[in-house]
C-alpha cells in the first residue's frame, strides 16, 4: 500500500539574518561575507572594513562569487529545523561536511497513527515489537529495566518501517554549504532513474526541499555553481570490488543495514558511502537468529515488506569506510561498549580484527598498538575511563546477543 506523505516543512531558527516574515535576509548576509573578504588584503582593521563604502562591498561580492572565491559565505551559518524529512534523506544530509545535525531518534520513537507509515509496516512492527520485547526479557530480563527493554525492541522492530519515514530534525550548515547541497540535489534530480522506486523518492523529496529553501531565501544562483561537477558523497558504484586497506589510513568495505550506516555517519571524522544490492538480504538480530523458525520468520516478513514497493531500514546496502587509524579508534571509543547498537559494534569488532591482522606484517608499530583495543569493550582499553559501569559481562566481552 503506497501512502501519501506530509509535505516537508522548513523554517530556519533565530538568527542575525533572519527577517520578521521567517525568510533570510540574503543581502544582509552577503554584504557581511562581502567585507570579510576584504580582510584578506585589508591595510587596516576589520572595524574600518565595516564602515567602508557599499558600493566597494557590492564589487567585492560580485569578485568573490564569480572567481569562485566562495569561502567567505561560510562565515554565516544558519540553523533549519526542517519537518517530515524522509530518513534516507536526512542521512543524505549527514553524510555531507560542515554541519551539526540534532535529528529525532528512531530508537526512541514508537510508531504511532500520527507517522506516515503504511498498514503492513506498522502490523510487522508492532508483531516483532512484542516477539523482541519477550526475547529479551527471557534472556535479560534480570540485567536489563523493562524502559531498556522496550527501547531495544523497538530499535530491532523499526527494521520493518521504510528507509522513507519522515522524521525531524534542526540541522545548521553555512550559507555556502546549503547552496552546495542544493547544486548537489540539482544534480541527483537530473541523473536520477524516475523509474526506480528508492531513486524516484527520493529525487522528488529533493525537489521538495529545494522549493523550501527558495521559498526561505537562502538559495543564491552565484553560489550553486559547480564547477568542479561535485556530487552527493553518500551514494558510490562497485564498491564490492574495491580492496580493503589497513596502515595510516585504511578502506574497508562491509555489508551493512540503513540503521548502521545512519549510526555511523555519526563519526563525522570518517567518510562513508552506500550502494543498493541487486540481490535484496536482510540483518537478522541474533537474539533470534538464534531461533531457526523464527529467523526463518523474519525473512519471511521482511520481503513481504519489500515485495510491497518499500525498502526497509533492515535492509543489507554495501558500505565503504574510510579514514586514518587514529579516527578509526576513535570510532571504536565509542561504539565497543554495551550501549551501542548491535550492528555497528559488532562490524567495529570485526574491522578492528582485520585492522590488526593486516598491521601485523606490515606496520610492526601500528600492531602494537591496535593490540591494546583488541581485548573487549572500550572499558577494557588502556586509555579510556568509563563513566557509568554497565556490569553487564556479555556487552563487556562483546558476545551480547542484542
Amino acid at each position: 500500500m503506497e501512502i501519501v506523505m506530509e509535505d516537508i516543512k522548513i523554517e530556519i531558527l533565530p538568527n542575525l539574518y533572519l527577517k520578521e516574515d521567517g525568510t533570510f535576509d540574503l543581502e544582509k548576509a552577503l554584504q557581511m561575507s562581502g567585507k570579510i573578504a576584504g580582510l584578506c588584503y585589508a591595510k587596516t582593521s576589520f572595524h574600518d572594513i565595516l564602515e567602508e563604502d557599499k558600493d566597494k562591498t557590492l564589487r567585492r561580492i560580485e569578485n568573490t562569487l564569480h572567481n569562485g572565491h566562495h569561502s567567505v559565505y561560510d562565515h554565516i551559518w544558519i540553523s533549519f529545523y526542517i519537518k517530515n524529512i524522509p530518513k534516507i534523506l536526512a542521512m543524505v544530509l549527514n553524510n555531507e561536511k560542515q554541519y551539526t545535525t540534532s535529528e529525532k531518534s528512531l530508537r526512541y520513537t514508537p510508531i504511532d497513527d500520527s507517522l506516515d507509515v503504511s498498514v503492513e509496516e506498522k502490523k510487522a512492527y508492532y508483531k516483532w515489537l512484542e516477539i523482541m520485547k519477550d526475547k529479551i526479557g527471557t534472556k535479560y530480563g534480570e540485567v536489563f529495566s523493562k524502559t531498556k527493554i522496550k527501547t531495544l525492541a523497538q530499535e530491532n522492530a523499526r527494521s520493518f518501517i521504510s528507509v522513507f519515514m519522515p522524521t525531524q530534525m534542526v540541522y545548521s550548515t553555512t550559507l555556502r554549504q546549503i547552496n552546495n547541497l542544493c547544486s548537489f540535489m540539482q544534480n541527483y534530480y537530473v541523473i536520477s532513474n524516475k523509474d526506480d522506486s528508492f531513486e524516484g523518492k527520493l529525487a522528488t523529496s529533493m525537489g521538495a526541499m529545494m522549493k523550501e529553501f527558495q521559498k526561505l531565501n537562502v538559495l543564491d544562483d552565484r553560489l550553486m555553481g559547480n564547477d568542479k561537477n561535485r556530487n552527493l558523497s553518500l551514494f558510490g558504484s562497485n564498491l564490492g570490488d574495491k580492496k580493503n586497506y589497513f596502515g595510516d589510513l585504511y578502506e574497508v568495505t562491509y555489508d551493512g543495514t540503513y540503521a548502521e550506516l545512519a549510526q555511523a555517519q555519526r563519526h563525522r571524522t570518517l567518510d562513508y558511502q552506500m550502494e543498493r544490492k541487486k540481490d535484496k538480504s536482510y540483518f537478522v538480530p541474533p537474539i533470534i537468529e538464534s531461533d531457526p523458525a523464527l529467523a526463518t520468520e523474519w525473512l519471511t516478513d521482511m520481503m513481504k515488506i519489500s515485495n510491497l514497493n518499500v525498502t526497509p531500514i533492515g535492509e543489507m546496502i554495501t558500505i565503504r569506510e574510510s579514514g586514518s587509524y587514529q579516527n578509526f579508534i576513535l570510532k571504536c571509543k565509542e561504539r565497543l561498549c554495551s550501549n551501542a547498537q548491535l550492528e555497528i559494534m559488532l562490524q567495529t569488532r570485526k574491522t578492528l580484527l582485520e585492522y590488526m591482522d593486516a598491521l601485523k606484517e606490515s606496520n610492526p608499530v601500528l600492531y602494537e598498538d591496535i593490540k591494546k583495543y583488541s581485548h573487549g569493550a572500550r572499558c577494557s582499553f588502556p586509555d579510556y575511563v568509563c563513566p557509568a559501569d554497565c556490569k553487564f559481562k556479555e556487552g563487556k566481552t562483546l558476545v551480547r546477543k542484542i
